[in-house]
């Protein structure tokens, strides 16, 4: 009989042991992978020299977070001093007390009730017997948690043995998975029977050593006689080599770039940290729009004031929004506030860079756009980021058109890869006419809107010297990455996941 070393290595295990072993014993005792182990146990049932057993067990797998929400207290154990001293506290104090020390209230009432430490009782929470004396001694679940984390995992049956009550530990973490987890697991339990033992004890086992090459001493030594140089499956799928590439988002930002520039455009850069006045008052927004809000907005401590520019056209923006001055607008008919014009922002879009293009030179025929990252208060989901990119473009042409408009970003999105570009009648704060633009996705089989259009308003370009027609869009990034890579949530564009990277085609 002739076994390679590790074969007999795993075997050797299984003689030695005074007791039956389990797979996760012999990768212990061994060291070795526990495919390795598994196929060699495999082989030996198959044989006939091994009996394998398997038991079904629950395993309470704490959760990466297990051990610091066990050290500060869970939230119903946290509560149980709110009530210490009356024993009992209106509904509406609780909930204070709990945001106040950031305590989840729908916790507290949920598995404090589940305890059974904690009743309602006309709109007060009341501490029950059962809470008081949990005040003294750790639940079954905590005691049971405790000895997970210190093992890494603990078997339920484990904890009967020690006298912990496993029905209420199911019962408490059984749905608790920012806790634990209660896993099933297959254990597989190795028994060598009388075949295998005689074989094993035999002196006809062979023991080879199993080698990719031979060496020159191997020969001369006579030593290639143990030695079996291994088999190579030549139909095995090779490692897949990717080429270098950019970040997906990068590629994107890249691709928008060329296809401007491309198109004639020039392009232009403005700082992130912006003025209130050009991210908002400069295109019309009135100073009291919700957008400005600090729930939509980042605002600035340090430096809380930006400078303005001219006088002159800080005069003519204010009586625009007063009045309407010259731009033939009635205006907002309010006090506008210079100094809420000179707070500083978070630029909320890169309208700002091309607003500012416009002040700067008015003068047609000019085409500029900006690519650049832009910070909404968002609360961040699978569709929503605070940080995130936009390209805003604008044409200044005194022969500028909507068909001019709708053409350019017809043919820019043709030379992003999509062929098929519509538009729709929309409503923007600082454009008349607006058209939602939609482009449509093969793979999705439906059109996914894209981002906003349209003429600037006057009450936008005359206060800046500008009395031609101004052609504006801003579009989204990010969106369109999500649709090229086919991805379902936008977090995933800035996950640092290199094997992801590496799956995408270079000429998606």
């Amino acid at each position: 009989m002739t076994l390679n070393e590790d074969q007999w290595k795993i075997l050797k295990a299984v003689l030695d042991a005074e007791t039956p072993l389990n797979l996760n014993q012999l990768v212990d005792l061994t060291g070795l992978d526990m495919p390795l182990v598994s196929a060699t146990i495999q082989w030996g049932q198959e044989s006939g020299w091994l009996d394998v057993a398997e038991n079904q067990r629950e395993e309470l797998v704490p959760a990466e977070e297990a051990k610091e929400l066990l050290g500060s207290g869970l939230p119903e154990r946290r509560a149980l001093s709110l009530l210490a001293e009356t024993g009992r506290m209106p509904m509406k104090d609780v909930a204070a007390k709990a945001q106040e020390l950031d305590i989840p209230m729908h916790e507290i009432i949920k598995w404090g009730s589940a305890r059974g430490w904690f009743e309602k009782d006309k709109g007060e929470l009341v501490l029950t017997e059962t809470g008081k004396t949990a005040m003294q001694t750790l639940d079954a679940d905590e005691n049971a948690m405790n000895i997970a984390i210190a093992r890494g995992g603990v078997y339920l049956d484990d904890l009967a043995d020690l006298d912990i009550d496993v029905e209420r530990v199911k019962k408490l973490l059984g749905t608790r998975a920012l806790v634990a987890k209660i896993k099933p697991r297959t254990i597989r339990i190795v028994h060598l029977n009388e075949t295998g033992t005689s074989i094993l004890r035999s002196k006809d086992i062979r023991i080879v050593k199993e080698r990719n090459t031979l060496t020159s001493e191997d020969i001369s030594s006579g030593e290639w006689r143990n030695i079996r140089l291994r088999h190579y499956d030549v139909t095995l799928a090779a490692e897949s080599v990717a080429p270098a590439k950019i970040h997906l988002m990068q590629k994107i930002i890249q691709e928008t770039r060329t296809a401007f520039l491309e198109m004639g455009f020039e392009e232009i850069v403005s700082p992130i940290v912006e003025s209130a006045f050009w991210d908002f008052d400069a295109l019309f927004q009135p100073q009291d729009h919700p957008a400005r809000d600090m729930q939509d907005t980042f605002y600035l401590t340090r430096p809380a004031e930006a400078r303005l520019p001219d006088a002159e056209i800080v005069e003519r923006v204010k009586r625009t929004h007063e009045d309407g001055g010259d731009t033939g607008s009635t205006g907002w008919g309010y006090t506008w506030s210079e100094a809420r014009a000179r707070q500083t922002v978070l630029r909320t879009h890169t309208t700002a860079s091309t607003i500012r293009a416009v002040q700067a030179n008015p003068r047609p025929p000019r085409k500029v756009f900006c690519v650049g990252k832009v910070f909404r208060n968002e609360s961040l989901s699978y569709k929503h980021l605070p940080e995130f990119h936009q390209v805003d473009g604008i044409i200044i042409d005194e022969n500028g058109s909507l068909a001019t408009l709708l053409g350019t970003l017809k043919e820019f999105y043709r030379k992003m890869g999509f062929e098929k570009v519509r538009f729709k009648p929309d409503f923007f704060p600082y454009t008349e006419p607006s058209a939602e633009i939609s482009v449509y996705m093969e793979s999705k089989n439906a059109w996914i809107e894209f981002g906003g259009s349209g003429l600037f308003r006057p009450e936008v370009t005359r206060p800046l010297g500008c009395h031609v027609p101004v052609l504006a869009w801003g579009l989204g990034l990010e969106r369109l990455a999500m649709l090229r890579y086919g991805l379902k949530d936008i977090r995933e564009l800035y996950w640092s996941d290199i094997d992801k990277i590496k799956e995408v085609p270079l000429c998606q």
